[in-house]
């Protein structure tokens, strides 16, 4: 792949053709060779996408896109909740990576969803919970709750100062469900 910056558009249809074959692959056929990997050591990353995920074991969102070394910048954190961390990797891949795509990839049956819905758990995890029951109000069914939740946090991405002044330039947020049973995403949530 070239190191052109790819714009938005043309960036989640090649999320969704990934996500395609993905269901269809016993493998990944993301390129990982060590061909690859000294490129991207040589001449830097160029992600065509951000995708902001749950940290969950199950939704991998290198596999899930079929995507490989330096394709996507991604940013795990249970239940894909956004804080100033988050914002500032956005804004690090967006201004200076040059990826004009950012994803907030949900998925279904979220343990922290499930947390902060039927749990009020201790710690750290609070954190997390607290911003989600803030996301999803008194909404108890799981579907309905993990797409409030991906919705909350394209808001917080799209109120940043730095992100809004980057969609002058093609940056688009964009919002999107794993469902953990066939492994399909649905794009526009």
């Amino acid at each position: 792949m070239n190191h052109d910056i790819i714009p938005a558009e043309r960036a989640l249809e090649m999320l969704k053709a990934g996500n395609l074959r993905y269901l269809a692959a016993r493998q990944s056929s993301g390129d990982i060779s060590p061909e690859k990997r000294r490129d991207t050591l040589e001449n830097g990353q160029h992600p065509y996408a951000i995708i902001i995920s749950c940290s969950d074991s199950r939704v991998i969102p290198e596999s899930v896109f079929d995507a490989g070394i330096g394709e996507l910048f991604v940013i795990r954190v249970a239940g894909n909740v956004i804080d100033d961390h988050q914002l500032g990797s956005i804004e690090y891949a967006a201004e200076h990576l040059g990826a004009k795509l950012i994803v907030v990839l949900g998925h279904d049956h979220c343990g922290a969803v499930d947390a902060a819905i039927n749990h009020d758990p201790a710690g750290y995890i609070k954190f997390i919970t607290d911003e989600i029951k803030t996301a999803i109000g008194s909404e108890t069914d799981d579907y309905r709750a993990c797409c409030l939740n991906v919705r909350h946090s394209i808001a917080m991405i799209e109120s940043s100062f730095e992100i809004h002044r980057e969609e002058e330039h093609g940056l688009k947020v964009i919002g999107a469900l794993y469902r953990l049973a066939d492994g399909r995403v649905e794009f526009g949530i």
